[in-house]
């Protein structure tokens, strides 16, 4: 059996599976396979630090288990060019549509190719003939064709948990035809929803000119590419026993004891502008202006974990929240109710199936998310005797697959507000149906099912039968 290679920008024990992510995906055909993971160490040289070159430093080396943990140091500079700057000062706002929030200083770019071939150099001498390799995410599109220009005839699957935007959209990137060709490096290239992997065909058609085999495969730059929609799951099981265990089961009888007389919305996300947190909030006063019935009986808990603190548009969300949600108690609230509980702080992953399965009603209404897995958790959490309603952004890729789920245009307030109405109102009757129909979904299409599958069709891609070498990008 060949042995599975994973790179992403952070690394994870497979041991711990508790800690949800795509350590769970990942962990059994690791240890099965006697894997490697490989990438950054979450540590940072400072400029003038003594130490060796980064070409010369060494890499850091962890053995869990049958799996091997394998970490390299990046320079300041070329972390914050490479991922503060492109990955997340490019890339993300412009894959999630927000072109106004990109910075596309030509500086980032440069940092982003060093860094990446710095992973390519560091990762080709640990490589075994007939590895398979799997990379993720947008932090690391370019790695195959470095490793290509380094040698690398392995084949190399990449999976991109974020969407990828329309072809207009995509080609606002300076260098956006770069970004595109390093893609056909790839033997295997994965979307999370349908939507991106069309957004995928047209633009290599338009912009690359590439020839369409059939079946997904693309024919350009002198390379073939197999494309293809594999929408990530979680671990239905893993996530039953969280609810079952004591932070689960505790969490879920006091939420139940402490707000017996109310009914339970909930909101957890990390603070992202692609949230869609204002106009969720936007939507619940509303609920409350047009629905009084709802008023000191519907409570919304919105949890929003820290994330990207010093980035300018981080802190103006932040902000906003935090002022809508005081205008909304302000306005409604009374001395025993408060409409909105609004934490900004992680809340241990063990207790969040208690949480979800006290509410009534889960708000899951990004602006534009590539899968969003609390729509999953959510619905697994629940009583099958008395489940309760998920409201989906229709902009969530998870929406392809959770079509019994109250769907949403989360920039249409009234209609949202209405939505959630319905969702509080719903007759159990309708909630069971919908909810054995959404679970059936989510258990066939779990995060085992994602990993096979990307795998199975990764080992069956058709070998490349050019001999031209990859030059690097």
């Amino acid at each position: 059996m060949s042995r599975l290679v994973v790179v992403s920008n952070r690394v994870a024990d497979p041991r711990k599976t508790a800690a949800g992510g795509l350590a769970v995906a990942l962990a059994e055909v690791l240890n099965n396979t006697g894997g490697m993971w490989f990438g950054w160490s979450g540590k940072t040289i400072e400029p003038g630090e003594p130490g060796p070159h980064a070409q010369e430093r060494p890499l850091h080396t962890h053995q869990a288990g049958p799996v091997k943990l394998v970490t390299m140091d990046l320079d300041r500079q070329d972390y914050d060019a490479y991922y503060g700057g492109y990955s997340n000062g490019v890339l993300w706002p412009v894959f999630h549509y927000r072109l106004d929030l990109a910075d596309f200083d030509p500086a980032y770019i440069t940092g982003y190719r060093k860094a990446n071939q710095l992973f390519a150099q560091k990762l080709r001498p640990l490589l075994r003939d007939d590895d398979i390799i799997w990379i993720h995410d947008y932090h690391l599109i370019p790695l195959a064709a470095e490793l290509r220009a380094l040698g690398c005839t392995q084949r190399i699957g990449f999976f991109l948990h974020i969407p990828l935007p329309p072809p207009l959209i995509l080609a606002a990137i300076p260098g956006h035809d770069w970004l595109i060709r390093a893609l056909f490096a790839y033997d295997l290239v994965g979307f999370q929803s349908n939507a991106d992997h069309e957004h995928f065909c047209r633009y290599v058609q338009a912009e690359a000119h590439a020839q369409d085999l059939g079946r997904g495969r693309w024919r350009a730059f002198n390379r073939t590419v197999q494309a293809g929609a594999f929408p990530i799951g979680i671990d239905v099981d893993e996530f039953v026993a969280l609810g079952q265990a004591s932070e689960g089961r505790e969490m879920y009888e006091r939420m139940t004891r402490e707000y017996s007389r109310r009914q339970l919305l909930v909101g957890v996300d990390r603070l992202d502008y692609s949230k869609g947190l204002p106009h969720r909030m936007q939507a619940f006063r509303s609920l409350l202006q047009n629905f009084p019935e709802n008023r000191r009986v519907a409570t919304l808990i919105q949890i929003a974990s820290p994330s990207r603190e010093e980035v300018d548009a981080y802190t103006d969300i932040l902000h906003e929240i935090e002022s809508l949600c005081g205008s909304i108690n302000g306005n409604y609230g009374e001395l025993d109710w408060m409409p909105v509980r609004y934490m900004h702080r992680n809340v241990a992953r063990p207790r969040l199936p208690g949480l979800y399965r006290a509410s009534r009603v889960a708000l899951v209404t990004p602006l534009r998310d590539g899968m969003n897995l609390v729509a999953k958790e959510f619905v697994v959490a629940q009583d099958p005797a008395d489940p309760g309603v998920l409201v989906l952004s229709r902009f969530a890729g998870a929406a392809e697959q959770l079509k019994e789920a109250l769907l949403v245009n989360p920039y249409d307030i009234e209609a949202t507000a209405n939505a959630i109405n319905l969702a509080l109102h719903m007759p159990i009757e309708e909630r069971r149906t919908r909810h054995q129909a959404l679970l059936a979904t989510i258990r066939r299409c779990d995060v085992h099912w994602w990993c096979n599958t990307f795998l199975e069709t990764l080992a069956h891609t058709q070998a490349e039968v050019s001999g031209t070498p990859w030059l690097r990008l």
